[in-house]
C-alpha cells in the first residue's frame, strides 16, 4: 500500500513537471505571436533564448519517465499516463520550436516596412492560442470532451492558413516589392497552423490517457 502511495506521488510530480513545461511553451507561443504582430525584436530574441529551458526540461521529464517505467512497472491508466506524458512533452518541445521559428520571422519583419494589414492572420493567432489553451486545460482537468473540441477546431486553423496564403500571393502579384516580406508572412502562418496541429496532438493524447482510446490522426474535424 505504501509503495503504491509513493508511486502515485511520483505520478503527481510527473504531471507537475509537464505542466511547468506546458506553461513555458505556451508563454513562448504567446510571446512570439506578440513579437510578430507588434514587430518587437527584443521580445523575439527573448523567445529564442528561452527555448533552452524548454529543451532542458524535456530531457529531465524523459529521464523521470524512464525511471518510472523501469522501476515501478505501471499498469493500465498509470501506464497510459506515463506514455501520454512522454507524447505531450514531445509536442510541447515542438511548440517551443514553432515559437522560435515565428520569432525569427518577427525579427526579420521588424527590420522592414509593415505589410498590409491581414485580418485573417490575426484570426489565426487567436484560433491557435485558443486551441493550445484548451488542449492544456483538458490535460490539467483530464477532460476528454474538451480535448475533442480542440480536435474539431483544427479545420478552422487549416482553412485560415490557406486563405492567408492566397491573400499574400495576390498581394505579391500586384506589389512585387513585398515579395520577400510576403514569403516570411506565409511561413509565419504555417508556424501558427503548426501550433494548432501540435495542440491537437496534445488533445489526442489526453483522450488516450482518459479513455484508453488511441485516436491519433483520427480526431481532427
Amino acid at each position: 500500500m505504501e509503495q503504491r502511495a509513493h508511486f502515485h506521488k511520483k505520478l503527481e510530480e510527473l504531471k507537475m513537471q509537464v505542466l511547468r513545461m506546458a506553461a513555458l511553451s505556451e508563454k513562448a507561443v504567446h510571446s512570439s505571436i506578440k513579437a510578430y504582430l507588434e514587430y518587437d525584436s527584443d521580445l523575439a530574441e527573448d523567445v529564442i533564448m528561452g527555448d533552452i529551458e524548454i529543451n532542458d526540461l524535456e530531457n529531465a521529464i524523459d529521464r523521470f519517465n524512464l525511471e518510472l517505467l523501469a522501476l515501478d512497472q505501471p499498469m493500465a491508466k498509470d501506464l497510459r499516463g506515463i506514455v501520454g506524458a512522454m507524447r505531450i512533452t514531445m509536442n510541447l518541445e515542438r511548440l517551443g520550436d514553432e515559437a522560435v521559428n515565428l520569432a525569427h520571422r518577427a525579427l526579420f519583419l521588424s527590420t522592414r516596412p509593415p505589410l498590409p494589414y491581414n485580418q485573417k492572420m490575426e484570426q489565426l493567432t487567436e484560433v491557435s492560442k485558443r486551441m493550445l489553451s484548451s488542449a492544456l486545460k483538458s490535460f490539467v482537468e483530464e477532460d476528454s470532451k474538451l480535448a475533442e473540441q480542440v480536435c474539431a477546431m483544427d479545420n478552422e486553423a487549416d482553412e485560415l492558413s490557406i486563405k492567408i496564403l492566397k491573400q499574400y500571393i495576390n498581394d505579391m502579384v500586384t506589389e512585387t516589392r513585398i515579395v520577400e516580406r510576403g514569403v516570411h508572412a506565409i511561413m509565419a502562418a504555417r508556424h501558427l497552423e503548426r501550433v494548432g496541429d501540435l495542440a491537437t496532438n496534445v488533445a489526442e493524447t489526453v483522450i488516450f490517457i482518459v479513455e484508453g482510446e488511441n485516436v491519433k490522426h483520427r480526431c481532427r474535424g
